[in-house]
């Protein structure tokens, strides 16, 4: 009986141990992002014959961010529209002039600006929910916004494109649809359930998804380097010091304006990741296909330069720990907020 009691306890020294060695892992994320994506545009042969890794790696990440969900984290978003409807409107209001103030500041030429401006006009990524989770921020709520801005791109992409560049283009919002779905949902509800028949058996490893999390999304960075590492050498400083503009706006403008209207602090980084983070394969598609090659740089820099920065913020946020919005004080509208 002594030597069993003997054997849990050291059993439990050393998972306690590893738990605390994968949490100093995530804690150093954007580290582990900054060394990899270096490896990958020096040595980019490693990594872009791998792209075909991407998307079961974000799938698998979904599923651990299901486990780690319940129903009532959806039926929470659910409560508040307003967040969704103030995410929305974000999404297509402050990243297209956000977009286009970029573009006249820096003088960019009609090719480049028309990238920058479809870019801006772009619906949220899918890789926005990963860095959301690794943030510490709503997950549901990034889920919810991820999806609705992906429904309406059919709409918003093309007149807001027309709008500002005075082009029009056509966007396959049905198969974006099924990606979103096949990438995100599909993968959510499965460990949703997981979750809910097997909760007390997978309680225990719940502390290590953040860390699987972490290592995906890292090796993914390093995948996207290693396939645009020509674009990165032909595309200059000019175009990213656009993308970094751009996205260092969306990613504030959410963020402030969350705060100004008194939002918690996780919804506040959600809707910072959500508004800062474009789709950027959409973006480099649609550029290909309706103005020219050199239109699609700024998505495919964007591409990268999104996950770094997303990278670093959630290394940043992942320190701090955050007040469950359900449980704290909080306006029913927009537009009693005090």
């Amino acid at each position: 009986m002594t030597i069993s009691v003997y054997l849990m306890t050291q059993l439990s020294i050393l998972c306690d141990g590893v738990l605390k060695m994968l949490k100093k892992f995530t804690s150093l994320f954007p580290l582990w992002a900054i060394l990899l994506s270096a490896v990958a545009y020096l040595h980019p042969e490693y990594f872009a014959p791998h792209q075909g890794l991407i998307v079961p790696f974000l799938s698998l990440i979904m599923l651990g961010m299901g486990v780690t969900l319940s129903v009532g984290s959806f039926l929470a978003v659910l409560k508040r529209p307003y967040v969704v409807l103030l995410g929305t409107l974000m999404q297509y209001t402050l990243m297209p002039l956000a977009a286009w103030a970029v573009s006249l500041a820096l003088k960019l030429p009609a090719d480049l600006m028309a990238g920058v401006i479809l870019l801006g006009c772009c619906p949220g990524g899918t890789a926005s929910n990963v860095i959301c989770y690794l943030a510490k921020g709503d997950v549901a709520l990034s889920i919810v916004l991820t999806s609705v801005s992906t429904m309406l791109a059919f709409l918003a992409t093309p007149f807001l494109t027309w709008l500002f560049i005075g082009q029009t283009v056509n966007v396959d919002v049905t198969g974006m649809l099924v990606s979103v779905v096949r990438i995100v949902i599909v993968p959510v509800v499965l460990g949703l359930a997981i979750n809910y028949f097997f909760e007390a058996r997978i309680r225990a490893v719940r502390d290590v998804f953040p860390a699987i999390s972490a290592a995906a999304i890292v090796i993914i960075i390093a995948i996207i380097i290693g396939t645009n590492s020509e674009n990165l050498e032909q595309s200059g400083l000019l175009v990213l010091l656009a993308v970094v503009l751009h996205n260092s706006l969306g990613l504030a403008g959410g963020y402030g304006v969350a705060k100004a209207l008194k939002l918690s602090e996780k919804e506040a980084r959600t809707l910072a990741i959500e508004v800062g983070m474009q789709n950027s394969g959409l973006s480099v598609a649609l550029a290909i296909k309706h103005f020219t090659a050199a239109a699609a740089l700024p998505g495919a820099i964007f591409s990268i330069w999104h996950n770094l920065s997303g990278a670093f913020l959630a290394g940043h946020w992942s320190k701090e720990t955050v007040p469950d919005p359900d449980k704290s004080e909080r306006p029913k509208t927009i537009g009693h907020i005090h």
